[in-house]
């Protein structure tokens, strides 16, 4: 059966029907859908102003993205450490007793099977030359809601040298290079988009426009990327409400079960 009302933090598919379409958005917009989202949505924006200034200075192409640097190195530190902060908010404000302990990936793959992370795609269309199709967390597609072998994380390669090079910054200080920083970024792109769509909680209009039928794929948020979103939703996967006739229930949504997820 397809899922009756919105679960905390988690944008998804929705069943074609009456009022879909604004069903499909307005919860995203419900104070009690995320606690502080505008906050997560700025972190986000800030680190993608500051990899454009990265951009001033050295080219998104293919030749470039074995350049490292103190600046890039700093940019990427902070954006997986955002990545971990939404991870752990996702899990924390739906059901998961691990949330009050200190997690890893191990936890964190537990999201893909609920917001498809590993279905995302993202390019950048300022790259010099035919960009890239990124997909930050493929490498955790095939596993989607099975066990880790051996009771092991899958490991997401950027994301390993990101804790290499934070702990060892001395003898892998390279490997906080362009290409890592780009993946993260994107991945940190996909992590937010995944609970917001394109919401920016702006002061302006309430979303950004999708598609300008210029570039591939669609706009996201912060204007750097764009994105293709999960078309694998499962029929019991997708959302299936009339928003217009639950907005006022004081039940409204619902809570993902993460304990119930092989890890």
């Amino acid at each position: 059966m397809p899922v009756a009302k919105p679960f905390h933090r988690n944008f998804r598919g929705i069943a074609d029907g009456p009022n879909s379409g604004y069903s499909s958005l307005a919860y995203i917009l419900d104070r009690d859908y995320a606690r502080d989202a505008e906050h997560y949505v700025r972190a986000l924006t800030l680190i993608q102003d500051d990899l454009r200034s990265i951009f001033e200075y050295v080219e998104p192409s293919a030749e470039c993205m074995s350049a490292y640097s103190f600046r890039i190195h700093s940019l990427f530190m902070r954006t997986c450490i955002e990545i971990e902060a939404n991870f752990k908010v996702i899990l924390a404000e739906n059901n998961c007793s691990r949330s009050g302990r200190q997690l890893n990936m191990v936890d964190y793959r537990r999201v893909d099977a609920t917001h498809h992370l590993s279905s995302y795609e993202v390019m950048l269309p300022i790259w010099s030359g035919s960009p890239p199709t990124l997909r930050p967390f493929e490498q955790w597609r095939p596993l989607r809601g099975l066990p880790s072998p051996h009771g092991k994380g899958v490991p997401i390669s950027w994301y390993q040298d990101y804790n290499t090079s934070k702990h060892d910054r001395h003898d892998a200080f390279k490997k906080a290079n362009l290409k890592n920083l780009i993946l993260s970024v994107a991945g940190l792109l996909v992590i937010v988009t995944s609970q917001f769509g394109a919401h920016d909680f702006g002061a302006g209009t309430s979303e950004i426009v999708w598609s300008n039928g210029y570039q591939p794929m669609r706009a996201s948020i912060g204007e750097l990327f764009r994105v293709n979103y999960p078309t694998d939703w499962a029929e019991d996967e997708i959302y299936d409400f009339n928003w217009s006739d639950i907005k006022d229930q004081p039940n409204r949504f619902g809570r993902i079960d993460f304990d119930a997820i092989p890890a």
